[in-house]
């Protein structure tokens, strides 16, 4: 017996709302439903994986998930959630977007040939040769003026201004729900919560132009128990492309959450069973200093997104700043990495030769770094003796110990003045 995707769903907190009789299908057939994508980027960023994990669970329960890019779509803008008119972009930028969100997804879906087998589906492709005059001869009859008026996004907009590009975006997602219904026999879309009036615009149409009966179910927007926007930071998304976010900032956002955040996050972001979520949180909430539900988080979904591997560098690039961490630990750091760990950590750039020709690790911190570090070649001493300073994590002991540390990657040093204070070298 295949599990029950509202279910499943349903334990996890990602239910917002479910059209009636969309279960009794679900529980009746293996039965095909998609999810729209913006391809507006070359990369999803982590707003987007309520909706991937949505699917991921579709599929695990024994159905066919469709992933709907939509080019198409973005070349006109979705009014819903948005305050102003979004930038239309080329066909060529939306297919290079298509090409990397695909990518990104095949670490989610699988999109083998099986029955359940995931597709990605282009809504350029059916609307390219599709005229004015024919869309709105043969979808535009069949939903008045006042029923798209009714709608949320649409009521929203009215005083700011909505575009009539805009206006009519419900009905081109409404199409894509009959075209997908007629060609691929999909039965249900599913999407954020926002996106209900959009969806219920495609069963409709299809109810009245083909007489057909499809379904709807949508999630919760997430947000964070503080009241800030889930996904963002002080730098914007956070993306799951590395060369955008880091895996160690992808990383550190989840092992960063709250302790409120982290109890429902794990339910949502990770595919882990109801049993050992329950008994996850009761665990962590014996010992919350441990931070055992972000830890788990952080690693789930890192090693999802990025590697196994990755997921051990950053564990470690962490240790460096906040454990005990040894210097092959920060050896066997890259430079990405590296620079990662260390961003707002001051820096300090000395000149190779001034470096070589240095005659004790107290000039290198005082006088080759103008004082960035001590101030003088007294306080350096003063502290070295003391036992507070340390270079590549090896504790300096020898105030006229010759600098012949080994550079990372060639060109840094990581000084440590006490246990909390960190410099960069650059060596250049």
């Amino acid at each position: 017996m295949k599990k029950n995707f509202v279910n499943e769903l349903t334990w996890r907190g990602m239910i917002h709302d479910v059209m009636p009789g969309t279960e009794a299908q679900l529980q009746k057939e293996l039965t095909s439903g998609y999810i729209g994508f913006d391809p507006t980027a070359d990369s999803l960023h982590i707003g987007n994986l309520v909706q991937i994990m949505t699917l991921v669970h579709f599929q695990r329960c024994g159905h066919k998930p469709f992933v709907l890019v939509g080019g198409a779509t973005g070349m006109v803008g979705d009014p819903s959630g948005k305050s102003a008119e979004r930038n239309l972009l080329s066909e060529d930028v939306l297919r290079q977007n298509e090409s990397c969100v695909k990518k990104q997804l095949e670490k989610f879906l699988d999109f083998s040939s099986g029955p359940t087998g995931a597709e990605v589906v282009n809504n350029y492709d059916w609307f390219k040769n599709y005229s004015f005059l024919d869309f709105i001869r043969d979808v535009g009859k069949h939903i008045t003026v006042s029923y798209m008026m009714s709608k949320d996004s649409v009521q929203k907009r009215l005083e700011s201004g909505l575009s009539f590009t805009e206006f009519t975006y419900q009905l081109v997602q409404g199409y894509d729900f009959f075209w997908l219904y007629k060609n691929k026999n999909c039965k249900l879309q599913m999407g954020g919560s926002d996106q209900w009036g959009n969806i219920v615009t495609g069963t409709e149409l299809i109810r009245r132009k083909d007489n057909g009966e499809a379904f709807a179910l949508t999630t919760p927007l997430i947000k964070k128990a503080d009241g800030t926007k889930f996904g963002k930071t002080e730098q914007g998304n956070v993306w799951l492309d590395p060369k955008k976010t880091s895996p160690y900032h992808f990383y550190q956002y989840w092992l960063n959450v709250s302790d409120e955040d982290a109890t429902s996050f794990i339910k949502i972001f990770t595919e882990l069973p109801e049993e050992e979520v329950h008994t996850l949180i009761a665990e962590h909430q014996k010992a919350p200093h441990t931070r055992l539900l972000q830890q788990e988080l952080a690693k789930q979904i890192t090693i999802r997104v990025h590697s196994k591997n990755d997921y051990e560098t950053v564990v470690k690039a962490s240790q460096i700043l906040f454990g005990n961490s040894v210097t092959d630990d920060l050896v066997q750091l890259d430079e990405e990495t590296l620079l990662a760990v260390f961003e707002g950590v001051p820096q300090v750039v000395v000149t190779r030769s001034s470096f070589e020709s240095t005659p004790s690790v107290t000039d290198l911190l005082s006088e080759t770094t103008k004082g960035a570090i001590f101030s003088s070649k007294g306080e350096a001493r003063k502290m070295i003796q003391g036992g507070g300073v340390s270079i590549n994590k090896i504790k300096i002991e020898d105030t006229q110990r010759k600098p012949d540390f080994q550079l990372l990657l060639d060109r840094y040093l990581l000084a440590q003045k006490g246990k909390k204070n960190y410099y960069l070298i650059i060596v250049e």
